[in-house]
């Protein structure tokens, strides 16, 4: 499932289904999942551990908010159907929205690719204003709470009832034990999600889990940019370069820089060493911005990511009423590919759709199902890609190889064709599945001599 396969957000779609909805976790995917909760509940409250910013900066529990995020096609057009105005929020706030086809370059397979054909709208900014602008639009749906400081700790439930969730238990910004009832909880806790222990704990099958191992460290410096420097760059690893660099336009006047390494080749945090590693790419430009631009801050980010888990929940034969589990805490890929916002954001779409489509009867189930298509179609693109490095290990999918072999001469066509490429951007930009790479008028421009 992937932006091409879905029905689109419809506010008539849902009617009213309970009094109360509780969403653990205030990020991105949290916050899409209050949207459509605010459709079929009198009450969402959104519980989050950091406290709730008045303005856009990293928050503590969420380290990788201080490294570049991308804003998927997928991401933008079903974040601006669920909160119309995003756009227009995000941009008065000193985003960009630059065309992807001429302002981002994109360096895969030894050269460039050529540019698109077609228009290719991308939105640029920092992770803190995106999940402002998200933020600020909830803020104007008069059933959402947000609160901060608060510190889930269990889940409350009916024992008669075959231990269905019937509330939460947290801990107050006072630290106090506290107690709100819920007709649905939604745990958009991410990778550290207690839910699957807390299935074993109660009877339940926890969900299988899947992980490759890639062993990947970020380091993040935010440098000047001129006002007439808008373009993206984009330099993701190439076996057998196990670096990777991109630098996204953001507000303020600044590129965010990143630089990435693979499987031991841990990115330098230390400024000498950042620059000589920025100085080992094939593209000058990469070198140009950490050494010669002026840093606005003499901080590296810096963030460890050791592989891309999915937890198996739609292979569960019973699962627990009252309850959903939603974004990074089902399934998080390797964010080089930046497509966890977007994620979250159809996430929210199938719950949506799941809502409309069958009421709260058997919801977590019938979600995990509709969620299993686009988790598979990411997992196949993030985690395809990691296995064309021999020292990346875990499950990996049928066909990998096959496709691998395919994409690397297609990357090879794309350097001088640039429906080719606007094939490629639309499977990344989760705009059309993998399978669509195979499509005859694609296949024919890849295959032929």
């Amino acid at each position: 499932m992937v932006l091409d396969d879905v029905r689109r957000y419809d506010p008539e779609a849902v009617s009213t289904l309970g009094d109360r909805a509780v969403v653990l976790g205030g990020s991105v995917a949290g916050l899409c999942a209050a949207r459509v909760l605010a459709d079929a509940f009198d009450e969402v409250v959104v519980l989050e551990r950091d406290p709730i910013p008045e303005t856009p900066r990293p928050r503590d529990g969420a380290p990788q908010t201080s490294h570049p995020h991308a804003m998927l096609e997928a991401g933008r057009a079903t974040i601006e159907d669920l909160l119309p105005g995003f756009g227009e929020r995000l941009l008065s706030a000193g985003g960009l929205l630059i065309d992807a086809a001429r302002e981002m370059r994109y360096y895969d397979g030894g050269d460039f690719l050529a540019e698109p054909p077609e228009r290719l709208p991308m939105y640029c900014a920092s992770r803190p204003l995106f999940e402002h602008a998200i933020r600020e639009g909830i803020a104007r749906l008069p059933s959402v709470t947000q609160r901060g400081n608060r510190h889930f700790s269990a889940y409350e439930t009916d024992a008669a009832s075959d231990h269905a969730v019937t509330g939460v238990e947290f801990r107050d910004e006072r630290g106090d034990p506290t107690t709100l009832p819920a007709d649905l909880v939604v745990d958009a806790t991410g990778r550290t999600s207690r839910t699957p222990s807390w299935l074993e704990e109660h009877g339940y099958e926890p969900p299988q889990t899947e992980s490759v191992e890639v062993d990947v460290t970020y380091s993040t410096v935010r440098v000047d940019r001129p006002a007439s420097a808008r373009h993206a760059l984009v330099v993701p690893p190439d076996p057998p370069r196990t670096r990777g660099a991109a630098a996204i336009p953001i507000e303020d006047g600044r590129w965010e820089v990143i630089l990435q390494g693979l499987h031991g080749d841990d990115a330098p945090t230390d400024r000498e060493g950042l620059v000589a590693f920025a100085e080992s790419f094939p593209v000058a430009e990469v070198a140009e911005l950490v050494r010669d631009r002026e840093w606005a801050d003499p901080e590296i980010h810096r963030y460890p990511f050791p592989s891309s888990v999915r937890r198996r929940y739609d292979r569960l034969d019973r699962f627990p009423d009252g309850l959903v589990v939603t974004g990074d805490a089902v399934a998080s890929f390797n964010p080089i590919y930046g497509q966890g916002m977007s994620v979250a954001a159809l996430d929210a779409l199938a719950l949506h759709h799941a809502l409309a489509g069958g009421g709260l009867d058997d919801l977590g189930r019938r979600f995990f199902d509709r969620t299993a298509d686009l988790v598979e179609a990411v997992w196949r693109v993030a985690v395809g890609a990691d296995f064309a490095f021999e020292a990346t290990t875990g499950p990996k999918p049928t066909g990998t190889d096959a496709f691998n072999r395919y994409v690397d001469r297609l990357v090879s066509t794309a350097h001088d064709d640039g429906r080719v490429t606007d094939a490629y951007y639309r499977v990344f930009r989760l705009e059309r599945g993998p399978t669509s790479l195979l499509r005859p008028g694609v296949s024919w421009r890849v295959l032929t001599p």
